[in-house]
């Protein structure tokens, strides 16, 4: 992961990773962690540190394909909040 710079509602991911070929983007709240996946509402998955609520991270599925067909993103973190491709870092880059 490289460090990123994104707000999302209010989390901010401090890292990021953006995988083109399976168009996934793996955001971080610190330096990578383990952490336990729960779906949100938009198909996404919200990572929380083992036993916590603490948010470790967050894994946007498709986001490419979603930005390009509606613009922007919507995800509940757990508010839903959208962003668009510049507010995204390394997918944006990717573009």
């Amino acid at each position: 992961m490289e460090p990123a710079s994104i707000e999302i509602g209010p989390l901010s991911f401090g890292y990021a990773d953006y995988d083109a070929e399976h168009d996934v983007l793996y955001l971080s709240v610190g330096e990578p962690e383990e952490g336990v996946g729960e779906d949100t509402p938009e198909g996404h998955v919200i990572r929380y540190a083992p036993g916590t609520a603490r948010v470790v991270g967050l894994t946007l599925l498709n986001p490419r394909r979603i930005l390009e067909r509606d613009g922007s993103i919507s995800v509940t973190v757990p508010e839903t909040v959208e962003k668009n491709a510049a507010e995204l870092g390394p997918l944006a880059a990717a573009a």
